[in-house]
């Protein structure tokens, strides 16, 4: 009984934190991407609502796939797995929506770098502390990964603009 709780809480771990890391980067990097790209709120806040869902599900068909390509994980882990992945990804990919609905575009990318950042640094420190690990570099090696998501979709989101229209919504 105690082994299975294990492996069970251990497939909610797996789908919370691929959930939550995959949720604040892939979004981040979407909302940044697109608000260089086009400077439309309207085009951020239908890519965040898009990203919410559809890469939450397939996120979750992921995991769902891995686990099951594992052979080592039951019906009820691999299904653990496969909803908290799916939760975590839509409410922390959802959260991005706040500060697009409240700030002008550019006050909201700067808050969604900052907000996208903490749950990135807040993750990656409570993975070095499970792990016993010294939290400096894990934080540092996933917030340099994040940053540089940040600064790869400014690049393309600019680089569309030059090249496909004036960087104007149309």
């Amino acid at each position: 009984m105690q082994r299975m709780l294990s492996t069970f809480r251990h497939s909610i771990q797996v789908g919370l934190s691929f959930g939550l890391m995959s949720g604040a980067i892939t979004t981040l990097g979407l909302i940044v991407g697109l608000a260089a790209g086009t400077q439309s709120r309207l085009a951020v806040i239908g890519g965040i609502v898009t990203i919410a869902i559809a890469d939450a599900l397939s996120d979750a068909l992921g995991i769902h796939v891995a686990e099951e390509a594992e052979n080592v994980h039951s019906e009820r882990e691999i299904w653990a797995a496969t909803g908290a992945t799916f939760v975590a990804k839509l409410i922390v990919a959802s959260s991005f929506l706040i500060p697009v609905l409240l700030f002008d575009l550019v006050t909201a990318v700067a808050v969604s770098v900052a907000w996208g950042i903490t749950v990135v640094t807040l993750l990656s420190f409570q993975i070095a502390r499970t792990q016993g690990a010294k939290w400096l570099p894990v934080v540092a090696e996933h917030v340099v990964v994040a940053a540089l998501v940040v600064a790869v979709t400014h690049v393309l989101g600019t680089l569309v603009a030059a090249t496909f229209g004036n960087g104007t919504a149309s």
